[in-house]
Order: structure tokens, then C-alpha cells, then sequence
């Protein structure tokens, strides 16, 4: 029974390089001298901190345009509250998301059910979903209706097995 599966996964290299080069723009612009502006990646979460807001903002900017530049999808990026630090500087943590959460699997599951062909079933298996069906079409057909939706989370298809 041909099948494939519905994750949501970025690139952790490509996250990197993108923050490594955010932080070596920040370091030369002119801009953000003496701003004391740092951009952290600790496993799935990103700090930004600068000593205004404004500037935080600015550096949400250069962060985004290196994610693009990169192809990282900017829908796995969940931003926190603005934070005030000490001495009247910001602080930002964005999240990365990684997986699909429950709540999200369950809106995909109703949305197949609703818009995909007869015969598609899906399941949730941890942090992806299955989906089966008994022809090739019906499930082209599903992945095609899918990347119609926004679900936002960027989704892939990944191991398509007939």
C-alpha cells in the first residue's frame, strides 16, 4: 500500500551558518557599533540581545535575511515577548520548530479527512504523520492539497514508498 510521511524539519547546518553570519554583519555594520547587539543559538533556541528594542528589531531583520538567503523557512521560527534586561537593554528568544506538535498533526489529520481523496487515511507517529492510500494519484493528490493549506509549520514529504 503506497505511503509517505509529513514532517517538519529544518536544517540545524543551515541555521548555524545562517546565525554565523548574521552575528560577523553585525560586528561590521555600522550601525550596531557599540550596541553590544549578540545573536546565541542554544540547541532549538536563538537569543537575540541588543541595548535598545529598536535595535533588537533591526537585528531580527539581519537574522530573517540570512535565514532566506540560507532557504531556511522563516514559518519554523516562533518569536517570545520582548524582554528587558539590565541597564535598559532587550532581549529576544525565538524559538525553532522542530516536529510537527500534536495539536497541529490533529488539524492535518481533519484536513485530509476533509479535502483528500476517498480512501486516504493518516496516522500520527511521533512527531510526523503517515499517510496511506491505495493509489499513487490519491496521494499526489493529498500532498498537492496540502501544500495548498497553511498550516504554519513548513511541511515536507518525505519517503513516498508504492
Amino acid at each position: 500500500m503506497p505511503s509517505f510521511d509529513v514532517v517538519s524539519q529544518v536544517d540545524m547546518q543551515e541555521v548555524r551558518n545562517a546565525i554565523d553570519q548574521a552575528s560577523r554583519e553585525i560586528v561590521n555594520r555600522f550601525d550596531f557599533k557599540g550596541t553590544d547587539s549578540s545573536i546565541d543559538l542554544a540547541d532549538t533556541e536563538i537569543t537575540l540581545h541588543s541595548n535598545t528594542e529598536q535595535k533588537l528589531k533591526a537585528l531580527v531583520q539581519v537574522l530573517e535575511e540570512k535565514f532566506v538567503r540560507r532557504s531556511v523557512p522563516l514559518k519554523a521560527l516562533a518569536y517570545g515577548k520582548v524582554q528587558e534586561a539590565a541597564k535598559g537593554a532587550a532581549r529576544q528568544v525565538v524559538t525553532l520548530n522542530v516536529g510537527i506538535s500534536d495539536e497541529k498533526a490533529r488539524e492535518i489529520n481533519k484536513f485530509i479527512k476533509a479535502e483528500g481523496p476517498k480512501g486516504v487515511q493518516s496516522q500520527v507517529q511521533g512527531d510526523q504523520l503517515r499517510v496511506t492510500g491505495k493509489k499513487r494519484d490519491d496521494l499526489q493528490a493529498t500532498i498537492a492539497a496540502l501544500k495548498g493549506h497553511d498550516f504554519d509549520v513548513p511541511l515536507q514529504f518525505t519517503n513516498f514508498r508504492d
